[in-house]
């Protein structure tokens, strides 16, 4: 290494005396100065030869040189410059594009600034014309709302005035009978005692029937109420005249006729109707294990338990759960309902720890908080920091999510705590939704939002508290958070961070943060009995179903959660469940089965947190999100099959799928704990004790290391980040997906040469879709059709929920579905689909008659939305030409030319550059008519690999939208061979796959 200054100078000054026999300060100083300016010793080189000219004995050496190589030195010489030259066009348009970037950055920065003045600006003035506004009422306006607001206000105040005499008259016999006994009361005063007691009872009783009527009321449906509620199946019984009185009258005569010798038969039938089992064909066997031990304390010794079939010792368990439930008397319905929000915060395990939680949060600067689910660490401690003013000078406290499922319930959960309404103080952002305000205060996220924020926020200065929840999900974008935010933590000494897992994983927590301490809240968990079956089941998701049956009919009430892997599970199972209570009717009690997954609409995910009706059971079909991330009260049974969807990635063949796998022991243990929230519960597992014990994985496989890194790399490259090798992992990534993602950004023209990010790799990470697809978006101004490749971009996004097919209306839904047919294929029939929905204007009721899923419409209506208030960001301009199918097909090669395949023999395709096999998709428009060339949106492994999302290109297009990737022999086609057509044999084949699909 060389030191700079006289060092430098002094080893120039040797070097040019070995090479020219002589050395001058002033010729030292100029070489120093032109290569530090310069890029290269080439560079160097060519401005030597420029400004200094040969000698004469340098002209003859070249001429003799020449002669002597009979023409090849002036070749070379030639070949030499032409190289130099384009290293300097290359070097140049390098530095032009960073140029380009850089002011691109700096535009978005002042557009940011502006933006934020501009709402502070229109919030006041819109505040003072609403004020002006309510002051210019004119007097007839006012003439009419003051008589409402005086019949108003008088209700309001009688009321009040009722309950006030309520309390005093309550009050006052409570005086009376204390200061005086029975027997020194007058006639007159002990009737004057009576009326004023019967008084009060009527109130309270004219109360009850009241809040009975408010309850049971019907009130009618709101206009976008969803359209699936409207068409209800009937039972046939019912529709036949005096059904309901026949009903009626046979439930009345069962429980009240009496024969001779008894006493009371309507009791003795309601103890032989507990008494009675309905037995069921198909009941599965189950084996008990030891049980998952609790944190409650118990008065009794537990009993030793012995492996033994379900059915029996079914009495000694229950006794023993009545004397552990004795410890904590739980609380009827009436009575939760009296419970004020503020006294449900106070009985959350974290409640009595608030003060030492603050302590510790003020004293550290960054925290391990481990607590299980239930403990109230989500929920409250962002409440906290607020009480504690961490809130203060317009900072907010932040908390990320795994889900956005999980970042919206709770951020609705928060608001209704704190009496504020959601999207003031309290909010949340997630993809393709911000539903906050300048105002807020507490914000939940999913992480992937966070880590959007750090593009226009790095140092994170709107926030005083970052919470990572569910850190023990370790999700991608969690372990990228982890890295950023212990570098920001060293230099931001102001920024509190607290990481809150609910396993054991803490250490691994503490030690990554520089040891940090751990704060540990005790749980509420009681002991979870652990049943598995005695072999292994062929088909979890029938007998998931029949073991919520046996529950439902053996065992004593408490709500049944059921978690399976995805929506088609939940409603194959919700299926196989209804039909089956349906045989049943009457011979069981009611079940209500109430499904949770992240497409749900908010109102329905929201009845798995209401009350069970009396005498009724509820069973909630969830995915793995009711692990940690949901807490619903009242479960007692878990069932759990063993398995969860996980995104993997080959990087190999540059496949990504979700694969359902076995979930780790970890998962298992933390599943059978939500038995134990409100009681002892029962956890039956579908698979065996030997499968628990060897072939279960301890722990899940992070995420960093299993899926795709390329979004994650362009977010990090935006944020200048450069040497990603040696990036602060939690868990480092395999070297072949990190090189992967890297080659993939620079074929996108997204990196450029020395791996630094361009201009259009700045654009392409302010789109929050990934790499390809914000590729083709930025390609479609291009091509001037922006409005129809975005809402291509905004249907692909939902496209796996869009259309639904009845079984019992197969053929009609598959008739409706070609209709959109578009002989270009997928990606032009979803526009076709979107266009024609937009045409009705937005209609619910043609997504019922078409068999289209409304809410996937809805949320493809809120993405194209955004991606399009998106556009004006990345200075993309608003294009459209709809019937120009070849510039949208060429913009969605431009971002998908990875993708791309060609037909191969055997009705099969292979992918351009891996020639590896793959498939038309049995659902896509090109399946029976194959094109010779075609792009695909996603590879999807069943069982076969399917391309999805098909459309038809013509090879040619490949040199013009990605040359640097493709080489005309790549896509030069050798024959002229007509396509084949599916028929016959084949076609069956593919219908009975669609049909299986």
């Amino acid at each position: 290494t060389i030191r700079m200054g006289d060092g430098l100078k002094s080893w120039v000054n040797h070097r040019l005396q070995d090479v020219m026999g002589m050395s001058d300060s002033t010729v030292s100083e100029y070489l120093i100065r032109i290569t530090q300016r310069l890029p290269s010793k080439i560079h160097v080189l060519a401005e030597l030869q420029e400004e200094i000219p040969p000698t004469d004995a340098a002209k003859k050496r070249k001429v003799e040189d020449s002669s002597d190589s009979d023409g090849e030195g002036p070749k070379l010489l030639r070949g030499s410059r032409k190289n130099d030259s384009d290293g300097d066009d290359e070097e140049a348009q390098r530095l032009r594009d960073l140029r380009d970037r850089d002011e691109y950055a700096e535009r978005l920065r002042q557009r940011d600034e502006e933006r934020t003045k501009n709402f502070a600006e229109k919030g006041d003035k819109k505040g003072f014309e609403e004020a002006a506004k309510r002051l210019q009422l004119e007097k007839k306006d006012r003439g009419k709302i003051l008589p409402k607001l005086r019949v108003e206000s008088r209700r309001k105040y009688l009321v009040k005035r009722k309950d006030d005499k309520l309390r005093e008259l309550e009050a006052d016999i409570v005086d009376d009978e204390y200061l005086f006994e029975e027997e020194a009361l007058t006639e007159r005063e002990k009737k004057e005692r009576e009326y004023k007691k019967s008084v009060l009872q009527l109130a309270k009783d004219y109360d009850k029937v009241r809040e009975a009527e408010n309850v049971h009321r019907y009130v009618m449906p709101e206009e976008g109420a969803s359209v699936d509620d409207k068409y209800v199946e009937v039972d046939e019984r019912e529709k036949k005249h005096g059904y309901e009185q026949k009903k009626w009258e046979e439930d009345q005569m069962r429980g009240t006729s009496l024969s001779f010798g008894a006493r009371d038969k309507a009791k003795k039938y309601q103890e032989q109707e507990k008494e009675y089992n309905l037995v069921l064909e198909d009941e599965i066997e189950f084996i008990k294990s030891l049980p998952l031990e609790g944190t409650r304390k118990k008065k009794k010794k537990k009993k030793k338990i012995d492996l033994d079939l379900i059915s029996s010792s079914e009495e000694e368990e229950e006794g023993e759960e009545e004397e552990e439930e004795e410890e904590e008397p739980k609380l009827s319905e009436s009575q939760k309902k009296k419970l004020s929000i503020d006294d449900v915060r106070k009985s959350l395990p974290v409640f009595p720890f608030r003060e030492a939680l603050l302590d510790a949060i003020s004293e550290h600067q960054v925290l391990i908080i481990e607590g299980e689910t239930g403990s109230g660490k989500t929920t409250q401690i962002p409440q906290y920091l607020c009480e504690g003013g961490f809130c203060s000078d317009g900072k907010k406290v932040g908390c990320t999510q795994p889900r956005r499922v999980a970042a919206m319930s709770v951020a609705a959960r928060v608001s209704e705590e704190m009496g504020k309404k959601l999207g003031n103080e309290v909010g949340y952002s997630i993809r393709f939704e911000d539903c906050t305000s300048e105002r807020t205060r507490i914000k939940y996220m999913t992480d992937g939002m966070l880590l959007r924020e750090f593009l226009m926020d790095p140092s994170l200065d709107g926030y005083s508290v970052m919470i990572i929840d569910e850190a023990h999900e370790r999700t991608l974008h969690t372990d990228i958070l982890f890295g950023l935010l212990k570098d920001i933590t060293r230099f931001r000494t102001d920024l509190k961070l607290l990481i809150s897992s609910a396993t054991l994983d803490s250490a691994k927590f503490s030690d990554f943060f520089d040891e940090a301490p751990i704060f540990r809240i005790p749980g509420r968990r009681y002991p979870v009995h652990i049943y598995y079956t005695k072999s292994p089941e062929a088909n979890y998701i029938d007998a998931a179903a029949v073991t919520i049956l046996q529950i439902h009919i053996t065992q004593h009430l408490g709500d049944i959660l059921l978690f399976l892997t995805g929506q088609e599970e939940i409603e194959a199972c919700q299926e196989i469940l209804t039909e089956r209570i349906k045989a049943l009717g009457s011979k069981i009690r009611e079940l209500l089965i109430l499904p949770i997954y992240a497409n749900l609409p908010s109102d329905m995910q929201a009845k798995i947190f209401e009350p069970t009706p009396p005498g009724a059971r509820k069973v909630i079909l969830a995915t793995n999100i009711a692990e940690t991330s949901l807490t619903i009260d009242g479960i007692k049974y878990v069932i759990d099959p063993g398995y969860a969807k996980q995104n993997y990635f080959n990087a190999r063949s540059g496949m990504e799928s979700l694969v359902v796998v076995p979930i780790s022991r970890a998962s298992a243990n933390q599943r059978a704990g939500r038995a134990g929230r409100v009681g002892p519960g029962k956890c039956f597992r579908l698979y065996t004790q030997w499968a628990f014990e060897n072939e279960m994985d301890e722990n899940t496989i992070p995420e960093i290391q299993r899926v795709n890194l390329g979004n994650v790399v362009l977010q990090l490259k935006s944020l200048g980040i450069h040497d990603l090798i040696n990036f602060d992992y939690l868990d480092p990534p395999p070297a072949e997906t990190l090189m992967l993602a890297l080659e993939q950004l620079y074929a996108l023209k997204a990196l450029n040469h020395k791996g630094e990010l361009t201009s259009t790799g700045r654009k392409m990470a302010e789109i929050p879709v990934d790499p390809m697809m914000s590729r083709m978006i930025l390609a479609a101004d291009q091509y001037k059709v922006v409005e129809e490749v975005l809402t291509i971009a905004a249907m692909l996004s939902v496209n796996g929920s869009i259309f639904y097919r009845p079984k019992d209306k197969a053929i009609h839904a598959d008739t409706a579905r070609k209709n959109f047919f578009h002989p270009d294929g997928d990606h032009l029939t979803l526009m076709n689909v979107y266009n024609e929905w937009a045409g009705t204007e937005y209609s619910s009721q043609w997504c019922y008659e078409v068999f289209i899923q409304y809410r996937s419409m809805k949320r493809a209506r809120d993405i194209r939305d955004q991606l399009v208030g998106l556009m004006e960001r990345v200075e993309v301009q608003l294009t459209s030409n709809p019937g120009d199918s070849v510039s949208i097909r060429k913009a969605i090669t431009a971002g998908y030319f990875y993708h791309v395949a060609r037909f191969s023999k055997g009705g099969m395709y292979k992918t351009a550059k891996k020639s590896q096999t793959v498939m038309m998709h049995p659902q896509s428009c090109l399946v029976e008519d194959l094109p010779r060339w075609v792009v695909y949106h996603e590879l999807v492994l069943t069982t076969k690999e399917y391309m999805r999302n098909v459309a038809v290109i013509d090879g040619k297009w490949l040199l013009e939208v990605a040359p640097h990737y493709y080489r005309d022999n790549e896509v030069h086609d050798t024959t002229n061979k007509k396509m084949p057509k599916i028929k016959g044999k084949a076609r069956e084949e593919l219908q009975k796959e669609y049909n299986q699909g």
